[in-house]
């Protein structure tokens, strides 16, 4: 009976409108129910999303003005993030949120890391990191036979290993400066002026 009493005290003086927080919290649901489905098309799960969005937006009229600023602040927010929250589910195998992205490239520095026996970050994976690191997250998924690695398109492959050279290229660099900065800026300086 006491804690009865309590509770109702304390319901009183926060003046929550519960009802409208139930209905404004299953919008919220409903929007990540729609996100974490399985199987449905990309296109069909952000129609979903956007019409969930609308019928938010028409119901926001007759809530109260405090629920009206915090709702047209999340459908801002989630406005500005929507076109893209659905890149994630048009690549299969794609983690779909940040965590489970950074676990994935948790799992390939600790590789690394005893492949290596390194302690801190891998150098060959900062410079070699986009090739290396979609290597180690494919063949997790898949394995590949000679013909799948052999280069199809020789393009694409030649712009890949020139970026890969010109970050080698910038990371060797950077060494040659933390080495000797004097030496290597004197070596700057006298190529700028010989030409």
């Amino acid at each position: 009976m006491r804690l009865q009493h309590l509770l109702n005290k304390a319901l009183e003086s926060t003046g929550t409108d519960w009802q409208t927080l139930e209905q404004v919290y299953g919008w919220v649901h409903q929007l990540a129910d729609v996100l974490g489905e399985e199987d449905v098309r990309p296109e069909e799960r952000q129609l979903r999303f956007l019409l969930i969005l609308m019928h938010m937006q028409e119901q926001a009229e007759q809530l109260a003005p405090d629920w009206q600023r915090a709702l047209a602040h999340f459908l801002k927010v989630t406005g500005s993030y929507a076109p893209h929250l659905f890149f994630c589910y048009q690549i299969p195998d794609l983690p779909r949120t940040n965590n489970g992205l950074e676990q994935s490239f948790g799992s390939v520095r600790r590789s690394e890391r005893r492949a290596t026996g390194r302690r801190g970050a891998v150098p060959g994976l900062v410079v070699h990191g986009a090739v290396r690191v979609q290597a180690a997250l494919a063949t997790r998924v898949k394995t590949f036979t000679a013909h799948d690695l052999a280069p199809h398109n020789l393009q694409a492959w030649r712009a890949v290993r020139a970026e890969v050279s010109s970050r080698q290229v910038c990371r060797c660099k950077q060494f040659r400066f933390r080495k000797d900065p004097s030496a290597y800026l004197a070596d700057v300086e006298s190529r700028l002026l010989s030409s």
